[in-house]
């Protein structure tokens, strides 16, 4: 009975703390422990609801606004998240639109977080949380009310599946200038083909990637601080020359980055616009990209090219290489791909001073076309450290080094041009092997 009382008179503000590690369910059984600890969770100032096993029944969306409606003081933290595999009620929309009212009339909502699996088709308005600086949404349909004021604290914004229209997504984050962090992806402008742009003085991370239905234009009209961006667009048609134009005006517009990860097919997408001639990345120091090498022409080459040409500071790069061809057309590609790579190549800054480690990354064993762009890196980065080469292996694991190692070894020790470079094979066997030590 000493150690309930002991426990028991611990000050409020710590078992207050003790009570958000719980689950909501154990947080309300405390108060059978003692008086002092009767309804003490209803001044919790987080509340996650997780139904992702319909242990809420049907009625869960009632059920998340009576607990909410119980807490008594404003709700910091607040994070809903549904699962496909569980019930839900036809007019969910109508209650979850209650219970973020209800959020709102509590007032000082720090993080929100709703996550739906399938999307909530009905449209939810989003109340101006004015003390929000995360807000995170998946599987929804939102818009904004008349006289919508901005989220002015906002620092995070994640948006995924989400559907909203072109003039709300802009007032969104044009009134959310402190927004430190971006994400869009697999969003919709219902109905219209997505068009957004935007200022955003304090910018440090910005993410857009997916599958869109329709894309007009995605536009960083100036964010200075910006250090990281990620690019990408799935179920590219490769043929729209407007669609390239637009996707080249993104990736030049954010020329502050430090490190640049595009997920679509650069190379491919490029190749059918005029790049800019004296275009440069001043800061950049990671590139990630990926390459098909079916694809591969000289236009492709000359895309390639312009990239390392345009970073200058370019320290470490990463090639995703990735083929769909059978072995027939294995050898006319290698061979076009020797003619344009495998040669000294004038004018990089980067291969030259500054990049001393390429990653090259494998999801199909691709020895004869990938031999050229390796011995590409090999001839011209006079300053590298590492070349990795990295094998991710099929159903049964098994290790294919010996296949590349036999081919690397072909390579006379000549053709690397820095003295310090160290050529490592790896799998996702974990097995490890090293050409030039």
């Amino acid at each position: 009975m000493a150690d309930v009382d002991r426990f028991s008179s611990l000050p409020f503000e710590i078992k207050i703390h003790i009570l958000t590690h719980l689950k909501i369910k154990d947080a309300v059984r405390t108060s059978t422990l003692a008086q002092s600890w009767r309804d003490l969770w209803t001044h919790l100032p987080c509340l996650y609801l997780c139904n992702t096993r319909d242990t809420l029944g049907n009625n869960w969306i009632q059920r998340a606004y009576h607990l909410a409606s119980s807490l008594q003081g404003p709700i910091h933290w607040f994070q809903l998240s549904h699962s496909r595999y569980c019930l839900r009620p036809a007019d969910d929309s109508v209650f979850i639109q209650n219970l973020l009212d209800l959020l709102h009339q509590k007032g000082r909502v720090k993080m929100l977080n709703l996550f739906f699996e399938p999307e909530v088709t009905e449209a939810i308005r989003l109340p101006s949380f004015h003390s929000l600086y995360m807000l995170k949404l998946w599987g929804c349909h939102v818009g904004l009310p008349t006289g919508f004021q901005g989220f002015r604290c906002l620092e995070t914004l994640s948006m995924c599946f989400v559907r909203i229209s072109n003039d709300d997504l802009n007032l969104l984050v044009r009134t959310s200038k402190n927004l430190t962090s971006l994400e869009i992806s697999n969003c919709e402008a219902s109905g219209d083909p997505l068009s957004v742009d935007f200022s955003l003085p304090f910018l440090r991370h910005l993410e857009f990637r997916g599958a869109f239905t329709a894309v007009e234009k995605i536009l960083v009209v100036s964010a200075p601080r910006l250090k990281q961006a990620v690019i990408g667009l799935n179920y590219v048609d490769y043929s729209s020359q407007n669609l390239a134009q637009m996707m080249l005006h993104l990736v030049t517009s954010v020329i502050t980055v430090r490190s640049l990860e595009l997920s679509f097919d650069i190379l491919r997408c490029f190749s059918l616009v005029a790049l800019p001639f004296d275009f440069t990345f001043p800061c950049l120091r990671c590139l990630k990209f990926p390459l098909n090498v079916d694809t591969v022409d000289k236009r492709m080459c000359d895309t390639f090219l312009w990239l390392l040409r345009s970073m200058p500071f370019l320290e470490e790069l990463k090639v995703e290489l990735n083929k769909d061809h059978d072995y027939d057309q294995a050898d006319r590609v290698a061979i076009l791909m020797k003619e344009l790579l495998v040669k000294k190549h004038d004018g990089f800054a980067c291969l030259e001073r500054t990049v001393t480690s390429v990653t090259i990354k494998m999801f199909q064993l691709d020895v004869t076309t990938s031999i050229p762009i390796i011995q590409f890196f090999l001839l011209n980065a006079k300053v590298l450290k590492l070349l990795k080469i990295h094998y991710v292996s099929g159903a049964y694991g098994a290790s294919v080094m010996p296949s590349m190692i036999e081919e690397l070894q072909k390579l006379q020790k000549a053709d690397v041009t820095s003295s310090g470079a160290k050529v490592m094979i790896s799998d996702s066997m974990s097995n490890k092997y090293f050409v030039y030590d």
